[in-house]
């Protein structure tokens, strides 16, 4: 048996559902999840079914043979109009004709005879086709006295009787041309965050509107309105590193060393030709001159940019066991959560996650320990040698932090972030985040137990640098580079902000 999904679209009326069940059950189909909710759609059903693949075809020809089968999604227009009726009987009907002969689906009727300007009707209307539309006005105005009051065809104005149409319009809006049959997989998986939240008592349009702030922030912090905020600390005579924290999502550090610059995480793949003007901009000249990619973890937001370049990626077995399988919270106790698995297919669809092709694992034997932390490999930049922490996964398997105690800087990908730097955009773009999947850590307990010990190590490194007068730089995944300060991180050196304009001069 294998397991299909379906969206139905079905009558507003009783004994509907019943039917649909029956067309199931007739061939031995097992429902395993359903979800309809008419405060969001009055027609909408997903269902997801076990079947043989034979039964499952046949199940489909009877669910289209009634309607209730949805394979498209048109594109739909709203109309909002008045006509003034003739006062006299039959007129409403006479309208009411026309409109049915159109095919158009009334959403909204106004008429009240006592009003100030009797015989005013209101009608708002989904349309597919524009051709309908004017057909269906033409006739209108031969007969009647008409005012459009509203004409959309981007499908914002829809109402809620189609509320998934409304939403994948709005999808395909941000991700460009999409096969209907993509766009209907991919409201199967946000029904499913739906539902899921739901049980947890979120409202489901937080959920919808959730998800599309997250692509249209993306969208809308790229070309002339990308930015960042830059630092630039020198770690040695020869070596300097940048920290590029984006509009959206996670840090890229680029380490600038004699013959080679090194990038620590990649951004997200949408930032990427706004990334390569910034590096310009900077000095740090084309892409090619990055020869080594070191990746923190599999999130979108750290890898999602690697494949757009040519050089060697190294990450954990973990990571790219993520990548592989869709699914952030692979390898963890929350593997089989809904939220993780739809979320990932989410961002790394608005986000044009675009991973390494070809990655290269760190050694899965430990060569020591450093703290709690299993040292997994060293690499060295110039005159820096770095060692490879495995992390405890309690952000996301396969996490790993990069050490580097003699020139004190440590990488700490997603386990310490300076929170305090992150300008307001910033916070409300990483709240979706937490929202959609309730945590960002796949096991809290396992990250409350890294993030102690990665503070534990950087204070135990102040004392050690302190006769130096030297500080442990803490690179966080999100926020400026920190030192710590009273238990505290705090940014260190100048942040300037890079404007789009500015790597166009």
């Amino acid at each position: 048996m294998n397991k299909y999904s379906f969206v139905a679209r079905m009558p507003d009326k009783p004994g509907a559902l019943h039917r649909a069940a029956e067309i199931v059950k007739s061939y031995s189909g097992n429902i395993i999840r359903i979800q309809y909710d008419r405060r969001i759609d009055p027609a909408t059903v997903f269902f997801e079914v076990t079947a043989a693949q034979e039964s499952y075809s046949r199940m489909k020809e009877d669910l289209h043979a009634i309607g209730y089968l949805q394979e498209s999604l048109p594109t739909l227009g709203f109309l909002k109009f008045s006509v003034y009726l003739p006062h006299e009987p039959g007129s409403l009907f006479e309208l009411l004709t026309y409109i049915t002969g159109a095919g158009a689906n009334i959403a909204y009727i106004d008429f009240d005879d006592r009003r100030p300007d009797p015989g005013r009707v209101t009608i708002s209307l989904n349309v597919e086709e524009t051709a309908i539309v004017e057909s269906l006005l033409d006739r209108l105005k031969s007969r009647y006295r008409l005012e459009i009051l509203e004409y959309d065809t981007t499908g914002e104005r829809l109402d809620d009787t189609v509320f998934y149409v409304r939403f994948a319009q709005a999808v395909r809006g941000l991700i460009g041309t999409a096969e209907d049959e993509f766009l209907l997989s991919l409201l199967q998986d946000v029904n499913h965050i739906v539902q899921e939240l739901n049980s947890l008592g979120q409202d489901p349009r937080e959920v919808f509107e959730s998800i599309l702030l997250t692509g249209r922030t993306l969208r809308d912090t790229t070309g002339d309105r990308f930015y960042a905020d830059v630092q630039r600390i020198s770690l040695t005579d020869d070596v300097e590193v940048f920290c590029f924290q984006m509009p959206g999502g996670g840090n890229i550090f680029l380490l600038r060393a004699p013959g080679e610059i090194v990038m620590i995480d990649t951004g997200y793949g949408i930032y990427h030709e706004d990334a390569v003007r910034m590096f310009r901009h900077y000095g740090l000249g084309d892409p090619g001159n990055i020869r080594r990619i070191y990746i923190t973890h599999a999130d979108a937001d750290h890898c999602g940019a690697g494949g757009l370049f040519e050089a060697k990626a190294y990450t954990h077995t973990g990571s790219l066991e993520i990548i592989r399988r869709a699914n952030r919270a692979y390898g963890s106790r929350s593997e089989s959560s809904i939220l993780e698995e739809v979320y990932t297919t989410v961002i790394n669809l608005f986000s044009h996650f675009t991973p390494p092709g070809d990655l290269e694992v760190f050694p899965a034997k430990e060569i020591g320990m450093r703290s709690i932390f299993p040292v997994l490999a060293r690499f060295t930049v110039h005159d820096l040698e770095f060692e490879v922490l495995e992390s405890l996964g309690g952000h996301m398997h396969g996490q790993v932090y990069f050490f580097c105690p003699t020139h004190g800087i440590i990488f700490t990908a997603d386990t310490l972030i300076n929170f305090g730097s992150l300008d307001e955009e910033r916070k409300r773009y990483n709240s979706l985040a937490d929202f959609l999947v309730t945590s960002v850590n796949v096991d809290s307990d396992r990250a409350r137990r890294e993030r102690t010990a990665l503070l534990e190590l950087i204070q135990n490194l102040d004392k050690e640098l302190a006769p130096s007068g030297r500080r442990c730089l803490v690179a966080c995944g999100h926020g400026a580079i920190s030192a710590l300060s009273n238990g505290r991180l705090e940014a260190v050196g100048r942040i300037e902000r890079y404007r789009a304009k500015e790597g166009q001069d």
